[in-house]
């Protein structure tokens, strides 16, 4: 198996690569981001403004189909766990400034098509977990934002947020 529903997978003596190289490009040209500029973040730090966004209402479907697509990429991109969690919040009423964000954040996987996980065979297999929250940003709701990811050894096996 070499490519299978969107999943590259490349295995060595002592590795196997799982990536969605082949997957975010026919993304990029979908939404005609093929020959944007890279950003070296996924996403901006202004959550507040996203959450109380006034501009204008934009096409939900459109919206929701990037969404939808993004959703299925996190199986190999955890990276970006988090932000598709906060725009999907918004597939009801997408307004402006939150397809702003997703141009934001298809042009960091214009930068980043290559990324994949990796999964080597090592002697030392330890479980580790990492878990983070902030309630900062929850003023309005009252609910804070969480995530997490656990590894063992060097592979990532579960990631949310």
């Amino acid at each position: 198996m070499h490519y299978f529903l969107g999943l590259e997978v490349w295995q060595g003596l002592d590795e196997i690569y799982v990536g969605q190289g082949k997957y975010v490009i026919k993304m990029l040209k979908k939404f005609d981001m093929m020959d944007c500029k890279p950003m070296t973040t996924s996403m901006i730090t202004k959550l507040k403004r996203l959450r109380s966004s006034e501009s204008s209402h934009v096409e939900p479907s459109r919206y929701r189909q990037l969404i939808d697509l993004l959703m299925y990429l996190v199986n190999t991109r955890p990276d970006i766990c988090f932000e598709v969690n906060v725009l999907s919040q918004f597939e009801v009423e997408p307004k402006h400034d939150h397809w702003i964000t997703r141009k934001h954040i298809l042009r960091y996987l214009q930068g980043t098509i290559h990324y994949c996980l990796k999964y080597d065979r090592r002697n030392d297999v330890h479980l580790i977990g990492y878990t983070d929250s902030d309630w900062e940003d929850c003023e309005q709701d009252g609910r804070r934002s969480t995530g997490g990811c656990f590894s063992l050894g060097s592979s990532m096996i579960s990631w949310m947020s």
